[in-house]
């Protein structure tokens, strides 16, 4: 999309904006920075959501891991898990957390890997607050949550746009493009210009 045609797409957003629900993977969105040349702050990505979805901040979820440290025992947040759910809550958000686990790795280099799976709560979430909404805005590239969005197109007409990067999106993203289970798909570099702004451009 050129700037025109993401204007025109965001004007046609105005008065959809109360019955959207977005989903955000911030996993999967943290990822990104790794094949774009610019960091994507959570300021800054809450002003891009609030052009898809304003008003109920419950439709407004925000998926991450609670990061509290190997030890199971430990009630204390690490300082960047802290800092990503708190300043998400702070810029309008929904936190949505989940305590990352550390299971024991013979592979890994600091004999763990950590893991932190939130597409069960993302797929109970949308199907429980399905009165709440009639398009569904999903800022991940991850193609796990396609089979409760053609369940929801099917049984409740529900609209589903993804925003992802090029070059992270699943096969499965595409394939429910093409069946028409996925509306659209956008890409986060088109938008990079509103981000780096910090702000948008009056209308």
């Amino acid at each position: 999309m050129d700037k025109t045609e993401i204007k025109r797409f965001l004007d046609s957003f105005q008065e959809k904006r109360g019955r959207t629900i977005v989903i955000v993977d911030y996993g999967n969105v943290e990822k990104w920075k790794n094949s774009l040349r610019w960091r994507i702050g959570i300021r800054e990505f809450a002003r891009l959501v609030k052009h898809f979805s304003q008003g109920h901040k419950f439709l407004r979820r925000f998926y991450y891991g609670a990061d509290y440290g190997s030890n199971e025992n430990s009630s204390r947040l690490s300082g960047w898990s802290n800092y990503i759910l708190t300043t998400a809550g702070m810029n309008g958000f929904e936190v949505i957390p989940k305590r990352v686990k550390y299971i024991h790795s013979v592979d890994n280099v600091y004999g763990f890997e950590k893991k932190c799976d939130l597409d069960v709560e993302m797929a109970v979430d949308l199907i429980e607050e399905r009165d709440n909404y009639d398009t569904i805005m999903l800022f991940s590239g991850d193609g796990d949550l396609m089979r409760a969005i053609q369940y929801l197109k099917k049984e409740y007409n529900k609209r589903c746009i993804v925003m992802s990067a090029r070059g992270h999106i699943g096969r499965e993203i595409l394939d429910a493009k093409m069946s028409g289970v996925v509306e659209e798909i956008l890409f986060a570099e088109d938008f990079e210009y509103r981000l780096n702004m910090g702000r948008f451009i009056e209308r």
